[in-house]
């Protein structure tokens, strides 16, 4: 059964390892499905699946010198960067993500503390009038601050992520009934089409918010919190109900064109659901997906790419990457090395870090962190 069943990670790994155990043999796996194996003219020994090889020495300088930046922009409190009102629980989601993306884990690594200052962070915000909403914004003025919807995602993300991988008994009872609480909150508000918008119970809802929302449940499915299957069903359709005819997605059903980032996101969606009986149909959509998102590979020699706005470029960039990753094969072999080099640059000319004008440089950081060390493999959403 969907809420059953949980994929061996590299969670357990850790968590076997972290209590003197060894594990001989994991197969580890995530919603990722690796897909279009080396073409004929290549060697199935010159490239790895997860495209390993293509972090290049100066690609892991930049990795390093984000994460120290990042690392020493958190707060005493346990959150990251400026409070940007809404979003900063999200911030910390992606922040302890990216970092979680390099290894380091609560208690272990050269950032274990931050990151477990980030779960602590966190894990604080369910309390009083916000029970299993995880925000800085009260859950009675959330639709005025339309990021802690987004923002309660991502966090939810983070925290299914981590889970289990606590070497304190306490530290991970709390993680473990944060999330119960925070998934059953997710659970329950989506609106009558089956979406998510920036309050709960909406009257109508947008492909954005849903596939923030779809992917902290999904990661909570896995962490073995129960997720009752047709939320997820009911989301990936209103995700498929958003496809217009040139393959992307439309930000409202029924509503609006096709663009970038909505896109990549919404592919992400329908990966996350990862239901038996839907992989058909929502395989279709994914697929024409992907071939709309081909025309923004970066740096593309051919037919100049359409312009992406840049309020949104961080946000497209992790999505598209995540759903290149997801499929595997040429799409990811193509895509990767190109956004690489892309965010390498934009580091350049930017004083060797990200930035981000609307959503501060500890977002664009961490964003561009997790997608610059998705070759590592670290995080069990994506594992292969």
């Amino acid at each position: 059964m969907w809420n059953s069943l949980r994929s061996v990670s590299r969670r357990d790994f850790f968590r076997a390892t972290a209590v003197g155990g060894s594990v001989a043999a994991l197969h580890l796996g995530g919603f990722a499905q690796p897909g279009g194996g080396p073409r004929a003219d290549e060697s199935s020994t010159s490239r790895s699946d997860s495209g390993a090889e293509f972090i290049t020495p100066e690609t892991q300088s930049a990795i390093d010198r984000g994460l120290a930046l990042l690392a020493q922009s958190q707060g005493a409190d346990g959150s990251f960067g400026s409070h940007i009102t809404g979003a900063a629980a999200g911030i910390a989601g992606l922040s302890g993500l990216a970092l979680l993306g390099a290894g380091h884990q609560p208690g272990r690594g050269k950032y274990g503390k931050n990151v477990s200052r980030a779960v602590d962070y966190v894990t604080g915000l369910v309390a009083g009038t916000n029970p299993g909403f995880l925000s800085d914004t009260p859950l009675a003025r959330v639709s005025t601050q339309p990021r802690a919807m987004y923002s309660h995602g991502f966090a939810s993300l983070f925290l299914a992520e981590v889970c289990g991988m606590l070497p304190e008994a306490q530290r991970q009872k709390r993680v473990r009934a944060v999330l119960e609480k925070a998934t059953a909150f997710g659970a329950s508000t989506p609106n009558t089409e089956g979406g998510w918008r920036y309050e709960p119970n909406a009257p109508f809802a947008d492909v954005s918010v849903t596939v923030a929302m779809m992917m902290g449940l999904r990661a909570a499915r896995n962490a073995g919190v129960f997720v009752r299957k047709d939320v997820v069903r009911r989301g990936a359709k209103y995700i498929r109900e958003c496809q217009v005819a040139d393959g992307g997605f439309c930000y409202i059903k029924g509503a609006g064109p096709s663009a970038f980032a909505r896109s990549a996101a919404a592919v992400v969606g329908l990966y996350s659901a990862s239901i038996p009986e839907d992989e058909r149909v929502n395989g279709r959509a994914i697929e024409r997906g992907l071939q709309y998102l081909q025309q923004f590979t970066p740096n593309h020699s051919f037919n100049p790419r359409p312009a992406i706005p840049a309020d949104y470029y961080y946000y497209g960039q992790y999505y598209a990457a995540l759903a290149m990753w997801s499929a595997g094969g040429d799409y990811w072999r193509t895509w990767f090395p190109a956004i690489r080099d892309e965010l390498l640059g934009r580091a350049r000319a930017n004083g060797g870090t990200w930035g981000d004008n609307r959503h501060g440089s500890a977002y664009a950081t961490a964003m561009s962190l997790i997608v610059l060390q998705l070759p590592n493999n670290y995080l069990p959403i994506l594992q292969k």
